[in-house]
């Protein structure tokens, strides 16, 4: 499976990066979407963390009449045990791994690196990091499901068994029903993982209480 090099969007800390946030966006967004959360996190003035929020390639979207669009994978229906195409699923953690070990030979070890998504990007930072054989400093999964539906992926690597989860979503989600969430939640939680949950009075967004927790989960997984 050949891998894409994916065009991203870096914000370097004011000091050498020492940590990294690799943060993957929602269906028809861009990298530029989430960039603008890195000042209203309200992390120390002096941190090491450096953000990166790539482009997913554009592809046709079935769901969305063929349209072509920035996608980690084609959606075929709103039903979850149908919804993700799993080969693009398996293509794009092909990418994300390889922008991990970009990090990885930069000098910044694995476990000193947060993969984070939103949505579509939530269900890449779920599948990607729990298949991935070195520990992950974290792994955040906002407004998400995973692409297997009501089982957890195959090929889990014990590496993450013990590594941080976060996972929020929006009560009044229309898009991503919180169930689909939830029901991630469960098996993760069911099967030894450290998964943390919590839902907010939101549809299918982000809200600034949930950067604020999202900067002390930060904080407690990374400063």
């Amino acid at each position: 499976m050949s891998t894409i090099s994916l065009e991203r969007i870096t914000i370097e800390p004011q000091t050498k990066a020492t940590a990294c946030v690799i943060w993957l966006h929602g269906l028809g967004d861009s990298g530029a979407g989430f960039a603008p959360v890195v000042p209203a996190l309200g992390l120390p003035q002096d941190h090491s963390i450096r953000f990166i929020f790539p482009h997913a390639p554009e592809q046709a979207v079935t769901i969305n009449q063929g349209y072509i669009m920035r996608a980690w994978y084609d959606i075929k229906s709103m039903d979850l045990h149908n919804r993700a195409d799993m080969q693009g699923v398996l293509g794009s953690e092909v990418s994300v791994k390889a922008l991990i070990q970009e990090q990885i030979d930069s000098g910044i070890p694995a476990d000193r690196i947060v993969l984070a998504g939103f949505s579509q990007g939530g269900v890449m930072s779920l599948f990607t990091g729990l298949r991935y054989p070195e520990k992950l400093a974290g792994i955040m999964a906002l407004s998400c499901y995973l692409p297997t539906a009501d089982k957890l992926p195959e090929n889990l690597s014990v590496a993450n068994l013990s590594t941080s989860i976060l996972q929020h979503h929006g009560e009044q989600d229309d898009v991503v029903p919180v169930s689909s969430g939830k029901m991630a939640n469960e098996l993760l939680n069911d099967a030894g993982y450290k998964a943390e949950w919590k839902t907010y009075q939101m549809p299918h967004s982000v809200l600034p209480e949930q950067l604020r927790d999202i900067a002390k989960w930060l904080n407690s997984v990374l400063l």
